[in-house]
């Protein structure tokens, strides 16, 4: 557009970036205690591991149309439309990563993201992603957001108090999803 150029040639940059806000329920995993599995069986055995759980999370994620933003070693980042989807992927994953007696912990949290190039940004996924480190292994933990969001559904949810997020304003009241 013209004007971008002429915004360009004066300021030297354009100020009105492709940014969209979008809500998304955010979700985050980990595998936990990876070090220590890794150091028992070794590289070429932990590859093997790893790629046969990649390959489980990534099935779940496809039956509850998540989406996939980023794959961080042994932990996921994936966004989904509604949070009760989020909430039973969330369960497969925890469920199919016992058959493979691996623990995972989850968090789970939903707001408006900044959607920039195809990532997910802002302090939602901060949250989502603080929430996950109150997860214990096997556990799923939620904000108030989320268990608000999904009366009705026939979830169920054990109130584990309020939190401090580290580095997030106020505190954050959680939850764990059981079965």
């Amino acid at each position: 557009m013209i004007l971008d150029k002429i915004e360009v040639f004066v300021t030297g940059s354009v100020s009105n970036i492709n940014i969209h806000r979008v809500l998304y329920t955010v979700m985050f995993t980990d595998i936990v205690m990876s070090t220590e599995i890794l150091s028992q069986v070794g590289d070429k055995q932990w590859q093997d591991i790893l790629k046969a759980h990649h390959k489980a999370v990534r099935h779940e994620i496809s039956i509850y149309a998540g989406r996939e933003i980023d794959n961080a070693g042994d932990g996921f980042f994936i966004a989904f439309d509604g949070p009760a989807q989020a909430l039973r992927c969330a369960m497969a994953i925890r469920k199919t990563s016992k058959e493979m007696n691996l623990s995972v912990r989850i968090g789970v949290h939903i707001g408006e993201c900044e959607a920039i190039g195809g990532k997910l940004a802002g302090i939602a996924v901060h949250i989502g992603a603080r929430i996950l480190s109150k997860a214990e292994p096997d556990e799923i933990v939620v904000s108030q957001t989320i268990k608000d969001l999904v009366a009705g559904s026939g979830i169920n949810f054990k109130d584990i108090g309020v939190h401090q997020l580290k580095g997030v304003p106020e505190q954050w009241h959680l939850y764990r999803v059981f079965e």
